[in-house]
């Protein structure tokens, strides 16, 4: 009989923790200023406190997540000159991106990005914003995984997990607004007729333009002009972990 050592099955148990809490960052189900324990978070996934630490320890160098004490952590809400500077970042590498997923994206993804699209918008309509802003987050990393550039997507990625808990402020409050139709039907548009430098065009388009509101909200926030703590409400539970059903 094979035998795994424990600490193989511990590191495996680590990346599952790990992937739960990475998708809950990008997918704005944690929000800034959100105040995680250790404890808590075990209790929810089920698992040892072991796992969990080593977990959120990696989040914690890749400054997704902020250490408070040996066993408690907060989400950080970016600044506006750290938000622009990601954001300048964001658009050379999810630019370089959808240029080169209009060389290798294929029907299927097309397809996949017409019904994320949809069910983004009737999301939104409905005033599920967990869910709008899930579908979002899936509509992009399906553009830039159609890249074929594995190393980029992972860079990709990692500033999405800094950014993606500042979506949780955008629904209901900066919701994104476009001068002319939605950015993602341009970038859609331009996948289909394999024009990488529209695709890049959209894509960049998308961030600045959606993302205007967001950033008007953050200078509000930075200035003091806001209450912080009345906009974000009372803390959800850690059953935002759980991923929404798909």
């Amino acid at each position: 009989m094979l035998r795994i050592p424990s600490a193989v099955l511990r590191t495996n148990l680590t990346l599952q923790v790990y992937d739960v809490l990475r998708d809950a960052l990008l997918e704005g189900r944690l929000r800034p200023r959100q105040r995680l324990k250790i404890r808590d978070l075990a209790a929810a996934l089920e698992v040892s406190e072991t796992p969990v630490r080593e977990a959120v320890m990696q989040l914690v160098r890749e400054r997704a997540l902020v250490l408070q004490t040996a066993r408690s952590l907060t989400v950080p809400r970016l600044s506006v000159p750290t938000y622009l500077e990601l954001r300048r970042i964001r658009l050379e590498l999810e630019g370089l991106a959808a240029f080169e997923a209009a060389a290798h994206i294929g029907k299927r993804d097309i397809a996949t990005l017409e019904r994320t699209h949809a069910r983004m918008l009737r999301a939104q309509e409905a005033g599920a914003w967990m869910d709008a802003v899930s579908l979002n987050w899936r509509f992009h990393a399906t553009v830039y995984a159609a890249g074929d550039m594995p190393e980029l997507f992972n860079l990709i990625q990692g500033l999405w997990l800094r950014t993606g808990p500042l979506l949780s402020l955008q629904y209901p409050h900066a919701p994104p607004t476009y001068p002319g139709r939605h950015r993602h039907l341009d970038i859609m548009d331009a996948l289909r007729a394999r024009n990488g430098a529209a695709v890049r065009d959209a894509v960049q388009a998308d961030t600045v333009e959606g993302g205007a509101p967001l950033l008007g909200l953050l200078q509000e926030l930075d200035a003091g002009r806001l209450d912080e703590a009345a906009l974000l409400g009372p803390p959800p539970g850690v059953d935002v972990l759980l991923p929404p059903a798909r």
